[in-house]
């Protein structure tokens, strides 16, 4: 199976709702933060491991305190992924930070600063 087979880019969806189901209504870990979201996951073609990309809103300290909190939930949870999603294996979860979205929001502040930037050097410019 390739990894971008439509087998596995709908197991990767199916486990990515289940995961993200799971950590908002049945783990009680407190040092779990409330805003925590699975942006995707990505399934080994082998079907023996598994990447979890988490996002969480709030700063460094919510995101690292999630994570272990998810890494000690861990066996939990693929236990319920095992129970809920019928498939012949259940991987190995491993829980990653997903630093996708605070890139885009500094991208596009250093788009922004450029672009005024740009603007203020073409009115000076036109005053001269």
């Amino acid at each position: 199976m390739r990894k971008n087979s439509i087998k596995n880019i709908r197991i990767n969806e199916e486990y990515r709702r289940e995961i993200s189901e799971l950590i908002r209504n049945d783990v009680k870990d407190p040092r779990i933060a409330p805003m925590t979201s699975v942006t995707s996951v990505e399934v080994a073609p082998d079907l023996k491991t598994c990447r979890v990309y988490i996002s969480v809103l709030g700063d460094e300290d919510a995101l690292s305190e999630t994570l272990e909190g998810l890494v000690q939930a861990s066996g939990y949870i693929r236990h319920e992924l095992a129970m809920r999603v019928n498939l012949r294996n259940t991987p190995v979860i491993t829980f990653l930070p997903d630093r996708s979205i605070e890139y885009g929001v500094r991208m596009s502040r250093l788009i922004d600063e450029v672009v005024s930037e740009d603007k203020a050097r073409t009115v000076s410019d036109e005053d001269t």
